[in-house]
């Protein structure tokens, strides 16, 4: 294939927290790259994911949750960090939840608007509705926004109506080369994505008790005769936080190391030793010095 043949793009998914941006990236990459929770505010970092189909590469941007600022540093990071992607993609790929509109979508939406590029609305979670018919007042609302270049029913975590929407974003696509090889599905190296996993089972498991000022730092990471050994730390910022997720006789944090270990041995494909320690350092999450340590920049 000559030069004009390969297109290759970048397309941000953005949203309110809590919409199912991270599930989507999952489901078009047929693959676990981000973390995924109920609660809000579980995607802190942008995280890129490559859609590769023969001569199209799609690079999804999965974005933290745009909402209105708070008291924390940590917040003003993640929106910061969600409203810059905006400026550098090809197309955006905004999500809204079937049954309801906040104004933390009316903030989206605003950036949305401004946008220059393509522009696509998915309506997510409608497996969730009552009768499929409901839609249509939904789709109407959103059309008569009148800035959306198509309007995508979907439902992420059942990869319902996903693939109207790749195709969509592939023929946004500008011709240029490749930016990844084929084999490719992430620019994070596999050492950020199993810190990442153990943030997961602290999040589903603590997420009421335990709330969002947790972190994780791997400090040891090397594998050795076929068996990849890990040590990390779970930082909170409070110590009534850590008795919490150690847990009576150090159950709550054997928990923690038991699913997170199964899959990074599915995440590496190698068996794995993971250490895990619980530290205290108060307020991390509104430091600005402690954020860049954590790897917040």
């Amino acid at each position: 294939m000559n030069s004009s043949d390969y297109r290759c793009g970048y397309s941000a998914i953005v949203g309110r927290p809590n919409v199912g941006k991270s599930t989507l990236l999952n489901y078009l990459l047929g693959q676990k790259i981000a973390i995924t929770s109920r609660k809000p505010q579980t995607t802190r970092k942008i995280l890129l994911g490559v859609d590769t189909q023969d001569k199209y590469q799609a690079i999804y941007i999965d974005t933290p949750g745009i909402h209105e600022f708070s008291g924390s540093e940590m917040n003003r990071y993640m929106v910061r960090s969600a409203v810059s992607v905006l400026y550098d993609v090809d197309a955006i790929i905004m999500i809204v939840d079937r049954g309801f509109w906040t104004k933390e979508d009316d903030l989206v939406l605003n950036h949305v608007r401004s946008f220059k590029g393509a522009r696509f609305v998915a309506i997510n979670k409608i497996d969730l509705l009552d009768k499929k018919n409901s839609l249509l007042p939904i789709m109407d609302r959103l059309d008569q926004v009148g800035c959306f270049d198509g309007i995508f029913p979907i439902s992420a975590l059942n990869a319902e109506g996903l693939a109207p929407l790749r195709q969509a974003v592939m023929s946004t696509l500008p011709i240029q080369h490749h930016l990844f090889p084929p084999d490719h599905i992430t620019d994070q190296p596999e050492r950020f994505l199993v810190s990442e996993i153990i943030r997961e089972k602290v999040v589903r498991n603590f997420g009421d008790e335990v709330p969002y000022k947790t972190g994780v730092v791997i400090e040891h990471y090397k594998s050795r005769e076929g068996v990849l050994d890990i040590a990390a730390d779970i930082i909170v910022e409070r110590s009534g936080q850590k008795r919490i997720l150690i847990g009576k006789g150090g159950e709550g944090l054997k928990r923690v190391g038991i699913e997170a270990r199964g899959d990074i041995e599915r995440l590496t494909g190698t068996k794995v030793m993971l250490r895990l320690w619980v530290k205290v350092k108060r307020s991390w999450t509104n430091r600005t010095a402690a954020l860049r340590h954590m790897g917040y920049e």
